[in-house]
């Protein structure tokens, strides 16, 4: 009699681990899990949206100013063109450092491109391929930072974030795009430059099946202005592991109620590279509950770094740094 019942409880148990496995699938497949409505800017707006800022030496071109209407209308699926990817067409282009702007014209926006590494030779190649055959056709001024952590310490994303904005704002530039390595632009009309606002622009990830999980995320690829990422204090430099220093940021500009902005989704697509996944940080979830009561003492004004090399690539400016 006993056996018989425990054998019957032990179905009965196997039955119910098998319906919450299945009911768990169905959830994360569903869509109506993610944050399908939100709000964002019109194709229309966008142009209207970005704030016109240069570095002093862009000022002083003495040409006519780009425009860039036609560049956000056009707004084409631009990914599948092999000549993006096969190599950088045209490197005489671009200046010691990965800087560019275009001559034929004065570029209107200016942007300082930082990129956090360790150990992602093939992510580094495409991304640096691709980032340049893509930007240049927006006519801004930009150029790429690559801060590489050189210890063997768990990576600090936020940390080396900070480190290129503290760089980059050495160099004036008013514009920041914080972009991991990973992650491409699918469309052309994904200006890389700075709203008032601070915008998410990787919101139609296809990792996450073209949708936005939840509406506060606010990582993978940023743009901030400088004045405003140094009003918050930048990032913390806490999180040594993968996850949670994202939504950290998004606290540290709501407790100053900065709010953020996305383009329409069309122009947000983004493809996300094959990686091994970070170890991920253990005390992330601690360390985001008191992230708004340590934003004005953990940060910018907090950093700590060696900077081991600064080097003039052809592609980037490469950063150095033990953490």
């Amino acid at each position: 009699m006993f056996v018989r019942l425990w054998h019957r409880n032990f179905h009965i148990h196997d039955l119910l681990l098998a319906i919450s496995l299945v009911t768990l699938i169905v959830y994360l497949s569903l869509p109506f899990r993610f944050a399908s409505h939100y709000d964002y800017i019109e194709g229309s707006q966008i142009e209207g949206a970005l704030v016109p800022q240069v570095t002093r030496n862009v000022s002083l071109q003495e040409v006519f100013e780009c425009t860039y209407s036609e560049i956000i209308a056009a707004n084409r699926f631009v990914y599948n063109l092999a000549h993006y990817h096969e190599a950088v067409h045209n490197g005489g282009e671009i200046r010691p450092g990965g800087e560019f702007r275009p001559e034929q014209c004065q570029a209107r926006y200016s942007t300082a491109i930082i990129v956090p590494y360790r150990q992602r030779e093939e992510q580094l190649h495409a991304f640096l391929t691709y980032m340049h055959n893509y930007l240049r056709q927006q006519l801004i001024h930009y150029r790429i930072f690559l801060v590489e952590q050189y210890d063997h310490k768990p990576f600090n994303r936020a940390m080396l974030f900070n480190i290129g904005a503290q760089v980059a704002a050495e160099y004036g530039f008013p514009c920041l795009i914080l972009s991991d390595v990973d992650l491409l632009p699918l469309n052309s009309g994904q200006m890389y430059a700075c709203t008032e606002k601070p915008r998410h622009m990787c919101s139609a990830l296809d990792h996450w099946r073209f949708r936005l999980p939840y509406r506060s995320l606010f990582g993978g690829v940023v743009a901030i202005n400088t004045v405003q990422f140094q009003q918050i204090n930048g990032m913390s430099n806490l999180y040594h592991g993968w996850g949670g220093e994202d939504d950290d940021l998004y606290e540290r500009l709501n407790a100053m109620g900065i709010d953020i902005c996305r383009f329409a989704m069309e122009f947000s697509e983004y493809t996300m590279l094959k990686h091994k996944p970070e170890k991920p940080n253990k005390n992330r979830v601690a360390l985001l509950r008191a992230a708004a009561l340590r934003q004005h003492s953990d940060g910018l004004n907090s950093l700590v770094y060696k900077e081991v090399e600064r080097r003039m690539h052809s592609l980037f400016t490469h950063i150095l740094v033990e953490t």
